[in-house]
This record gives C-alpha cells, sequence and structure tokens, in this order.
C-alpha cells in the first residue's frame, strides 16, 4: 500500500482486513494470552482461578455482609451468586475494553512505522484475549451451575448470539480509544473511571424490578442493560431471547463498530507524528 494512500473507512474493510490477516491474528492472540501469565507458577490456570475468587467475594460481601436478596423469589445465596456472577462477566468485557483500548497503540509503538504492517488489527488482537477470559469465567459460570443443578439451560445455545451486539460495540469503542489514546494520554484515566460507573449503573448487583419506572428506561440507555438481561434469561432463566431487542442491538453494535473503525482509519496517518 502507498504510505500517503487513504485507508478505506467502508463497513467491509472491516472484514476484509480481518479475514486477510487472520492467521496473524490468531498468532498475536494467542502470544497476547500467553505472555499475561508468563513467569507465573499457575499460569494460563489464574484465568479460571481469578473469576472463582471474585465469585466467592462478591457472594460473600452482598449475599452474606449486605444480606442482599434479589427478589422475593431468589432467598438462596447460591442462585444469587449465579445471578451475579453473569452481570459481571458481561460487564467485564467491555471494562477490559475501556481500560485497555487506550494504551493499545502506545503499547506497540515499533508497529506503528511499519507502512506494511495493519494496525487496525491490533483491537482484535485484544479483543481475542479478553473473550479468552470471558469464556474461562463462563466455563467457571457452568461448572459451578452444574454442580448445584445438574444440567444446563438448553437455552445457553444463545449465549454468543446475545454476546454478538456487545462485541461488535465493543471493537468500536476500542479502534475509537485505541486512537484517542495516542493524542490524549488522559483518556486512560477517564475510561477507566466510567468503567466503573457502567458496573454501578448496569444491573449488575440489583434487578431492574427494584428500580422505579421512570429510571428503569433511562438504563436502557446504558449499552451493557440489554445483554445482562438477556444473558441471564439465557443462562439462568432458560428463556428464548427477545429477537426484536436483539436486532435492534446488532443494528446499534454495527454502527459503532463502523465508525469506530472509520474514527481508527482516519486518525492513523499522525500516530508515528505523535509517538
Amino acid at each position: 500500500m502507498n504510505a500517503y494512500a487513504p485507508f478505506s473507512i467502508r463497513p467491509s474493510a472491516i472484514a476484509k482486513s480481518f479475514l486477510n490477516n487472520r492467521q496473524l491474528i490468531w498468532q498475536m492472540t494467542k502470544r497476547e494470552i500467553i505472555s499475561r501469565y508468563r513467569g507465573s507458577v499457575l499460569g494460563v490456570a489464574w484465568s479460571f482461578f481469578q473469576p472463582l475468587v471474585m465469585l466467592a467475594v462478591y457472594s460473600f460481601v452482598f449475599s452474606v455482609v449486605f444480606q442482599a436478596r434479589w427478589n422475593t423469589n431468589v432467598d438462596s445465596k447460591v442462585e444469587f451468586a449465579l445471578i451475579l456472577f453473569v452481570g459481571l462477566i458481561v460487564h467485564g468485557l467491555l471494562a477490559e475494553c475501556l481500560v485497555r483500548a487506550p494504551g493499545t497503540i502506545l503499547e506497540n509503538q515499533s508497529y506503528v512505522k511499519k507502512v506494511v504492517f495493519p494496525l487496525e488489527i491490533l483491537p482484535w488482537v485484544k479483543m481475542g484475549s479478553i473473550l479468552f477470559h470471558v469464556m474461562a469465567s463462563l466455563l467457571v459460570w457452568g461448572v459451578f451451575y452444574l454442580s448445584v443443578y445438574h444440567s444446563l439451560q438448553w437455552t445457553i445455545i444463545f449465549a454468543p448470539l446475545v454476546f454478538l451486539p456487545l462485541i461488535l460495540l465493543s471493537m468500536g469503542v476500542f479502534w475509537f480509544l485505541a486512537s484517542l489514546g495516542v493524542y490524549l494520554r488522559d483518556i486512560g484515566h477517564i475510561s477507566g473511571v466510567f468503567a466503573t460507573i457502567l458496573l454501578f449503573t448496569s444491573p449488575v448487583f440489583y434487578p431492574m424490578s427494584r428500580l422505579p419506572e421512570k429510571y428503569r428506561q433511562l438504563l436502557f440507555f446504558n449499552p451493557l442493560t440489554y445483554v445482562i438481561e438477556q444473558m441471564r434469561d439465557v443462562l439462568m432463566w432458560g428463556n428464548m431471547p427477545n429477537f426484536y431487542q436483539l436486532f435492534i442491538a446488532m443494528c446499534v453494535g454495527s454502527l459503532v463498530a463502523w465508525l469506530g473503525f472509520a474514527w481508527f482509519q482516519k486518525t492513523r496517518r499522525g500516530f508515528a507524528d505523535v509517538i
């Protein structure tokens, strides 16, 4: 590619870049996951041990210390823990993106001045690492659920479909913040605070029914609300996802992904000058 040629911002360029560089993305993702645990005694096992510890801690604090209950029909501390953990897994995906995205280009400065290197794949690499840990957490959740109820809800097959809009939206956010983090170094601190705000303004620790009606509508402007509610439906309650809401979420997620990608492509030419 000519060094001065414009980078494509067409939606099709997202799929084209991913498919053309899928082997490179795969290799870099594996390296990203392995390097995170290099030198530790437990190695990759930490990806399973950490969510298990967090599940135990949050369950103890909220169901034992604060005596929190999900609703009148859910009084079991074990069930409360499972419901809570689903919300934490969903929030964790977007939160990881918000925290890690601003430093993505800065951490890979050696690639910036290589004209032939496809910088737009770096967010895919980070997303691959994040999804690996999300799947590890879901596996821990599944084992815990099986140990209590001895079977899984058949609607669990819809979980990837429910997650897809959030993945698309998170990629858009990732491309946007990865670019913005090069020009505005404070964005990393701001996005970290925003991730915490999202945790408490999402139905992670409380059901939607606990909120007054006027606040419930506002909560749906939070992109995590739909995914958390639908994931609990398909994982916990055995309900089918709301396909109308899923369609809307897919449209929004796809739009955000394209806008974030377009921003990244428009601003990437200045990375080398700033770094």
